[in-house]
């Protein structure tokens, strides 16, 4: 464990790494979404594409353990199981393309694709149709292939299962545990492509710290009457953090 811990530490840009894990974890806290939209981008300019998502995994894999147990009563069970099958499925395939893909591909992935969220997010657009059961198959299929090939699983979500008839809570609530799920099965994929590095691992739960205690001081920090604010805000982070993390700077 020192030797890996050693490594860890080592990694270049590893002051970097934990500003960007504590300013996604404070983007977090006060807007309640962008841990990977933020982290992600900066990662991907000092880690290899495996390691920079088993990074993320790690970090990120503790955080809702607290209230996973007060959320299960409103989960909606079936959509869970579905969303989660097709994720085991697909993200295989992901982690396979993403083999084949060279870091700087890798970068200009993460960082088109935080921009486009971005502004998907900001211009208000959703899904109007009818979210019916067997499409919740597909929008788990599309974040599990998204998340195995740029670590990010959140847009299909977002933009299409945030569109079913439920209520807010049940919605919260799913796609809680269908994230959690998601860092398991990376951690599994992972594995299954022999990709998996203590180094990683011991580094993603290092930045854990700096990641908790952004979020601690982003929910400490949070007022309803500036909601739109601290969305604004949370907009202008995940926008620098995406165009910094384009390979074109040199």
């Amino acid at each position: 464990m020192p030797d890996i811990l050693a490594e860890a530490l080592a990694i270049p840009g590893l002051g970097f790494l934990a500003l960007a894990a504590f300013v996604s974890g404070l983007v977090r806290g006060f807007a309640g979404f962008g841990t990977a939209l933020v982290f992600l981008p900066v990662a991907a300019q000092f880690l290899p594409p495996f390691q920079a998502i088993l990074v993320l995994t790690f970090m990120d894999i503790f955080g809702p353990l607290p209230i996973l147990r007060r959320a299960w009563p409103a989960v909606e069970k079936g959509d869970l199981w579905r969303l989660v099958l097709a994720t085991a499925l697909m993200l295989p395939i992901g982690l396979g393309v993403l083999s084949f893909v060279a870091q700087e591909v890798f970068r200009f992935a993460v960082s088109g694709l935080a921009l486009l969220m971005l502004a998907i997010l900001a211009g208000g657009l959703r899904y109007g149709g009818t979210v019916t059961r067997p499409m919740v198959f597909g929008i788990g299929g599309a974040a599990g292939f998204l998340g195995g090939v740029a670590g990010l699983p959140g847009p299909p979500v977002i933009l299409f299962y945030m569109a079913r008839p439920l209520s807010t809570a049940v919605i919260r609530a799913t796609t809680l545990y269908y994230l959690f799920a998601f860092d398991l099965l990376v951690i599994l994929g992972m594995g299954a492509f022999g990709r998996w590095e203590g180094t990683a691992a011991v580094l993603g739960l290092a930045l854990a710290l700096p990641a908790m205690a952004g979020n601690a001081l982003g929910g400490w920090l949070f007022r309803p009457a500036y909601e739109r604010v601290y969305r604004g805000v949370a907009y202008g982070v995940i926008a620098l953090s995406a165009l910094s993390g384009l390979p074109i700077w040199g």
